[in-house]
């Protein structure tokens, strides 16, 4: 599902701005897009390790960070583009002396070269007390 809107920007004329959301959307009861598509780029909004249900996958931080990714990549084939389109992640993790080590295999799965920019960041909880891993994207738009 995609809603356009058009904004004025003062001194700039308008421009489009585009929310992308999947069906279900879980992220639309608090106000936020799974991603906007503006300037020719899609900014996909924070995926934790849940399901199509909502509900978290597993305990574990490579089930979880699967999970992240690929609701990553569902977002984003909603909005038309790929894993293939992604120049910058910011990747948030509860524990970075316990996972961080495990995120090349995360990359290596789903992302290829040229490899996008990263953030990396841990943080002392995320929006589910049992989240390990959030993953957000910036892709160009096709």
């Amino acid at each position: 599902m995609t809603m356009s809107v058009d904004v004025a920007a003062e001194g700039q004329g308008r421009r489009e701005i585009e929310r992308i959301a999947t069906t279900p959307d879980w992220y639309e009861p608090h106000k936020i897009s799974q991603a906007i598509r503006a300037g020719g780029l899609i900014h996909v909004s924070g995926q934790a390790g849940i399901d199509e249900r909502g509900r978290t996958v597993a305990d574990d931080f490579l089930t979880q960070g699967r999970q992240a990714f690929a609701n990553v990549e569902r977002v984003l084939a909603a909005a038309g583009a790929s894993l293939a389109d992604v120049v910058k992640v910011g990747v948030f993790i509860t524990d970075m002396a316990a996972d961080a080590g495990q995120l090349l295999t995360l990359r290596e799965e789903f992302l290829s070269e040229p490899y996008p920019a990263e953030t990396l960041v841990e943080v002392s909880s995320l929006a589910q007390p049992e989240w390990r891993i959030e993953v957000e994207a910036t892709a160009l738009a096709r």
